[in-house]
């Protein structure tokens, strides 16, 4: 059996806060840099360069870069922590902050305190994309007042895994929305259940009807969540699944990234086919 370890790649040199760093011929900004904040990025997903949080300083450029798909060239000098950058990051998070619910977003409070950054001083009337929740299956809930419009659940949806393209982009501007093909309720539209959007979203609002339950009653503990990665047992196919288990519970199921056969992505029967596995019997009465 022969494994395809890709071809070498030469190293480019380049300089991040005044340091030298080396990196691959063709690796990005972000690739070279550790700690730089972001939502849009997907490592399975090409750069949508929607969030703007990455952005950095390149010298000689006149504007900011996004880090996450600018590709790193010889020489180049890279400055991620100027009064510029972290002025353009604070303004983008109270932006974010002011318009979605972020409270499930992780690491983004971290950030908040990092740069400053005040979501409430373009006060109470500041324009948001609230709305109710969508429940409308028994798999996966879709709460897009918490949605950034990273683009990420489009593309796993579309071209660059699952090729349903169930969902998209609509309306324009401040209405610009996640939505199914004539918003149809998701049961009547191209989805397969694949859950694969959900692994992607950055924010939770999509997520596992298990896991916005037990947020809604307050249940929810990570801290309280043990990971165990295993291989899906209902095809010959080999996916890695990652089983969530809170008090002796499945409570969701991803799959790690650096999988070579799965990338991230899974099928409906690995992603949501666990309910058998906790099904208990009834205890006869009397």
């Amino acid at each position: 059996m022969s494994v395809d370890i890709g071809l070498p790649r030469r190293l480019v040199e380049c300089t991040v806060d005044g340091e030298p760093v080396r990196v691959p011929e063709g690796a990005t900004i972000l690739d070279a840099c550790d700690g730089i904040p972001t939502l849009c990025y997907g490592d399975t997903l090409e750069p949508a360069n929607a969030c703007r949080v990455c952005m950095v300083e390149v010298e000689g450029s006149r504007t900011l870069v996004p880090s996450c798909s600018r590709k790193v060239e010889p020489g180049m000098v890279v400055r991620t922590d100027t009064e510029r950058t972290r002025h353009s990051r604070k303004l983008v998070l109270e932006l974010l902050g002011s318009a979605t619910d972020l409270s499930t977003t992780p690491q983004v409070d971290q950030w908040m305190t990092e740069t400053g950054a005040d979501p409430t001083r373009f006060g109470p009337d500041a324009a948001t994309v609230q709305q109710p929740v969508k429940i409308d299956n028994e798999l996966y809930v879709r709460d897009y007042s918490k949605c950034i419009l990273c683009y990420k659940c489009v593309d796993a949806c579309g071209e660059q895994w699952q090729n349903s393209f169930a969902i998209t982009m609509a309306g324009r501007g401040f209405g610009a929305h996640i939505s199914t093909e004539f918003a149809n309720p998701l049961p009547e539209s191209a989805c397969v259940y694949c859950g694969n959007c959900v692994e992607v979203c950055p924010t939770g609002a999509l997520s596992f009807k298990a896991e916005h339950d037990k947020r809604v009653d307050g249940s929810w503990d990570e801290d309280r969540q043990t990971r165990t990665t295993t291989v899906c047992t209902f095809c010959g196919v080999g996916c890695n699944l990652t089983l969530h288990v809170q008090d002796n519970e499945i409570v969701k199921v991803t799959s790690p990234h650096e999988s070579s056969v799965t990338h991230g992505n899974l099928c409906i029967k690995g992603r949501f086919g666990w309910q058998h596995v906790q099904n208990k019997p009834e205890v006869p009465r009397g």
